[in-house]
């Protein structure tokens, strides 16, 4: 039987030892919507999971990033986030898949560059004056990044650019944005504009809730496949992230679901840079947690 068209491509690109690059907004996402295609990719080239948004920040903290702290059952945002880190390590090595974790903040913790006047004392009494995405509901889950942000979605694109160099002929896997955290959005955003060959991942388990970004899908003329190979492990190794497993899947019921992924209809192919303000995408989420 004929290979589908992603298989096929996967076994083209991977299958010729193309460096793949895997861009994971947090320490979880990378694993959530391509566990099964990385231990599949693993065996067979070069892959490195890059988890941006791997850092928190002291207190004092939003009333968002308070609920999600008392959701995941941690007093310590800089505890939990080391916790998180080690988590996604080990599972990593267990895919045998090299990773990195770039350091920036997330976008729950993240604070503005420059502070607003006038909000030294108030903003100890509320913090949401000082940072960049006040609410979880009303502006990190929006689907739009903010302008503050533009500084840290530079550094995103120089990460790419220093993980896999133009010219290298690898592949990039990036979140397509569902749910529409911004932190999903931003780093879309900077693959797209990286120039590399991308295919996006459709963001699990926020798809079993939310609808896909239907005008950037019709913009680059994506087409959804399915990944269904190695599925099996991928509930064990989604449950290697403790912190958030019991969270994100209430009772512990973890879905056998395909992996999707959207690559041009005609087959993934440079996309070149753009230009102008941060893109958004109306998709909202349904969760709290990043």
């Amino acid at each position: 039987m004929a290979d589908d068209p992603l298989t096929g491509f996967v076994r083209t690109v991977v299958g010729s030892g193309v460096p793949m690059l895997v861009l994971s907004p947090h320490l979880d996402d990378a694993v959530l919507s391509c566990g099964a295609l990385l231990g599949w990719a693993g065996r067979r080239a070069p892959v490195t999971v890059a988890s941006l948004f791997t850092e928190a920040a002291p207190p004092p903290y939003t009333l968002s990033a308070r609920q999600y702290l008392k959701q995941t059952r941690a007093g310590d945002a800089e505890q939990l986030f080391a916790d998180r880190r080690a988590e996604d390590r080990r599972v990593l090595e267990l895919l045998g898949v090299d990773w990195r974790h770039v350091g920036l903040v997330d976008g729950l913790f993240r604070r503005l560059p420059r502070p607003r006047p006038g909000t030294g004392r108030l903003a100890r009494l509320l913090p949401e004056l000082t940072h960049v995405y006040p609410t979880y509901r009303l502006h990190l889950s929006r689907g739009r990044v903010s302008a503050h942000d533009a500084e840290t979605l530079g550094v995103v694109g120089e990460t790419i650019d220093a993980l896999l160099p133009a010219g290298s002929g690898g592949l990039v896997l990036a979140p397509l944005g569902v749910g529409g955290h911004a932190d999903h959005v931003l780093v879309r955003t900077a693959a797209e504009r990286s120039g590399r060959r991308v295919v996006y991942y459709s963001d699990f388990p926020y798809n079993q809730t939310s609808a896909a970004d239907g005008e950037f899908i019709r913009r680059y003329r994506l087409a959804a496949r399915a990944w269904e190979r190695d599925l099996d492990r991928k509930a064990e190794l989604i449950r290697g992230y403790r912190t958030q497993a019991d969270a994100l899947f209430p009772g512990g019921r973890i879905p056998r679901a395909p992996e999707v992924y959207l690559l041009p209809e005609a087959g993934p192919e440079t996309v070149p840079r753009t230009a102008g303000r941060l893109p958004g995408t109306r998709a909202r989420t349904a969760g709290g947690v990043t």
